[in-house]
């Protein structure tokens, strides 16, 4: 059974860092891209940073050169470097990977900038 499990969120300063972690089980890991999302309350939940299984990654243009996504397939684990954080990053954070045609999401973790 796939499962997905997000940490590291918290309450940071604008200009702060996190690092998110998920933890993934239950599938062949260094096989699939990974995705990380993001969701405000009211609002669709946007695509944040993906990464192939080849180490490949793309961003969307309102990260682009402050988060960075990496994977270790030696432990599962997929992270996001959030630097310069700003108070429209705030959102509960989700990793998420499609297998076989299903798309699997872990519970979320709450990021929130504020000062």
């Amino acid at each position: 059974q796939v499962q997905l499990v997000e940490s590291g969120g918290g309450l940071v300063q604008p200009g702060g860092s996190l690092r998110l972690s998920c933890a993934a089980s239950g599938f062949t890991f260094r096989l699939f891209p990974m995705n990380w999302f993001r969701q405000v309350p009211g609002k669709q939940r946007e695509l944040v940073a993906s990464i192939t299984s080849g180490g490949s990654s793309n961003y969307a243009d309102s990260v682009k050169g402050r988060f960075t996504i990496s994977r270790d397939n030696a432990k599962n684990t997929v992270y996001l470097q959030m630097n310069s954080l700003k108070p429209e990053d705030t959102a509960i954070y989700y990793c998420n990977v499609r297998r076989i045609g299903v798309l699997h999401w872990g519970q979320g973790t709450q990021v929130t900038v504020s000062s």
